[in-house]
């Protein structure tokens, strides 16, 4: 059976002062209505029932996300003791869903993009499903068709084409890193190449071999979590264990050493809205560039800009162009939109500082 694994353990700081250390960018409505993470859990339909999905998130994110999501079990929100990126998490969510479907095919996924699509989704997901169940050994995952040349994602760089019906599916030639602006452009003009969208779909046990064969240390930790599923050591273990892991990327442990992979050109829109400047993608902007997400807001001479608030709070702006203000009860920010990777250091003079009440 079709399973699906949200990783939600990320941080979100260039999303702050929105995205705080209790409440980060996937429990917050940015694109829509719905919060980043129910619109993830919603987007799987019928296609993957409540009882077969599965979040990994932080410890102190547990409660949280179970309000959000109160049609899931409690049990499917796992929470880690500590962050060691996505290959243990990957792992200990592959040892989860075995306990209960030995032979369970697996799709990850984070839980902050933005699909629009939902049908498209779904049949993507069975397409890609449908290919690991032809070949229970491999690896598939979805590339995204570049729109301009971009040095924040990682790229697939494709191969032979594949039989699979649906959307187009080839063989993985390599995973690339993420490029200098002028490889980018290569990667552009080749016609071949793909942003990577990190949405993965294996068999639980095909992970496991691989985690096994290439990162023996790991899974002698996970190994040792594993065994003590449901005994009452089971927290503490799980708390030593993960700790003395050495965190490393599934990229990194899995796929770039993998051989049998395949990847399906995505028939959906994707979005992995990694800061402020992605909402003028999703929300179409005023006649002056600007995107308001605002109870109230009056903007005079501004251009480009992007404007966030809190209820019954007024935003105004006189003569801004390019600008981020984001409103929230104890804090604000403004910047130059161009600069938003410096918020990331805001948040680290935050914790210099031990202002611990604003991170």
């Amino acid at each position: 059976m079709l399973h699906a694994v949200i990783m939600a353990g990320g941080a979100g700081t260039r999303f702050w002062p929105a995205s705080r250390i209790e409440r980060p960018k996937q429990l917050l409505a940015l694109a829509g209505p719905q919060t980043m993470i129910q619109s993830t859990v919603a987007r799987l339909g019928t296609l993957v029932p409540p009882q077969r999905v599965l979040i990994v998130t932080n410890q102190r994110l547990v409660a949280a996300i179970q309000q959000q999501l109160p049609e899931l079990p409690a049990e499917a929100v796992m929470g880690e003791p500590c962050k060691r990126d996505t290959a243990p998490c990957v792992g200990l969510a592959a040892a989860w869903v075995s306990r209960f479907d030995p032979d369970a095919t697996m799709a990850v996924m984070p839980a902050d993009h933005v699909i629009q699509q939902r049908a498209e989704f779904q049949t993507a997901l069975q397409q890609a499903s449908d290919l690991v169940a032809a070949s229970p050994g491999r690896i598939v995952t979805f590339g995204i068709r570049p729109t301009y040349p971009a040095e924040s994602f990682g790229y697939i760089e494709r191969d032979l084409p594949l039989d699979s019906s649906g959307a187009p599916a080839f063989r993985v030639k390599q995973f690339r890193e993420k490029p200098s602006a002028a490889v980018a452009r290569d990667y552009l003009a080749a016609g071949s190449f793909y942003w990577n969208s990190g949405i993965f779909v294996w068999k639980a046990r095909t992970i496991l071999d691989q985690l096994a064969r290439h990162e023996p240390e790991m899974c002698g930790h996970l190994d040792t979590i594993t065994r003590s599923f449901g005994k009452p050591q089971f927290a503490e273990t799980f708390r030593r264990e993960f700790a003395a892991i050495k965190g490393k990327s599934i990229d990194y442990a899995v796929m770039e050493r993998a051989t049998d992979i395949a990847v399906i050109e995505a028939p959906f829109d994707w979005d992995d809205v990694g800061s402020w400047q992605s909402l003028q993608r999703l929300q179409p902007p005023d006649e002056h560039g600007n995107t308001v997400q605002a109870e109230a807001a009056v903007l005079l001479e501004t251009r480009g800009s992007i404007i966030r608030g809190t209820a019954g709070h007024l935003i105004a702006t006189v003569g801004l162009t390019d600008c981020i203000v984001v409103h929230t009860p104890d804090a604000t920010l403004v910047a130059n939109k161009h600069q938003e990777e410096s918020i990331r250091q805001i948040v680290r003079l935050l914790e210099e500082k031990e202002w611990q009440q604003f991170l």
